[in-house]
């Protein structure tokens, strides 16, 4: 293959991230909506269905750039898509299981710690934009942390997890683990926060002078 193909390989890698996630969604919605007397078998068709979904999308981000680096084709626009992919995912991942959780009996607090899980990751995202973009106004170099490339690592398997805690209710895993890897993820994305606004904030201080 030529660059061209392998650039337009790489790059419908990223964006095809999109649709599964959507589809996600609409798989795990119809799953919620069947009644508990239609059996088991079907509801866990819906459920395992939605989780590979996620597991593909999670193989796309974690691809697209190994192969993108291996023939040499690392693009301006593969570099500003692939994060909003990220974002995408978070946008209707942690929605969706936060909709879950709140039809189910006896998960109010699990909700609630999923709110705050939710309202962090998308003000974080929207943070760190607004400061990626203030430091551009300088020639700043605003490329991914390890922070934030970790957070990003981290969210995909544990998406998968909570998904499945959530829609087929293992007894065999209690509650505190998805509460311990919940707890992970604001951390970290705390942490996220702080080391950004720690790297950045010179710039926003130049633009306010």
């Amino acid at each position: 293959m030529n660059d061209r193909t392998h650039r337009f390989t790489v790059n419908a890698i990223t964006l095809v991230r999109f649709p599964i996630v959507l589809l996600f969604l609409v798989l795990a919605v119809v799953h919620a909506y069947i009644p508990p007397h239609e059996g088991y078998v079907l509801a866990d068709f819906w459920a395992v269905g939605a989780a590979v979904l996620l597991i593909i999308a999670s193989l796309t981000d974690m691809f697209d750039g190994k192969l993108a680096r291996k023939w040499n084709v690392v693009s301006k626009f593969g570099a500003m898509a692939d994060p909003l992919m990220d974002k995408i995912f978070y946008l209707v991942v942690f929605p969706t299981l936060l909709w879950l959780l709140c039809r189910q009996p006896g998960q109010s607090t699990h909700s609630l710690v999923m709110l705050v899980l939710t309202v962090i990751y998308i003000l974080r995202d929207q943070w760190v934009t607004f400061l990626r973009s203030v430091a551009s106004l300088y020639n700043a170099y605003c490329g991914a942390m390890w922070i934030g490339k970790l957070r990003t690592a981290s969210t995909f398997p544990i998406a998968i997890f909570i998904y499945l805690w959530i829609s087929l209710h293992p007894s065999f895993i209690p509650i505190w683990v998805v509460y311990v890897l919940e707890g992970f993820l604001i951390g970290i994305t705390l942490w996220s926060i702080l080391s950004y606004t720690k790297a950045y904030l010179p710039y926003v201080k130049k633009s306010l002078e």
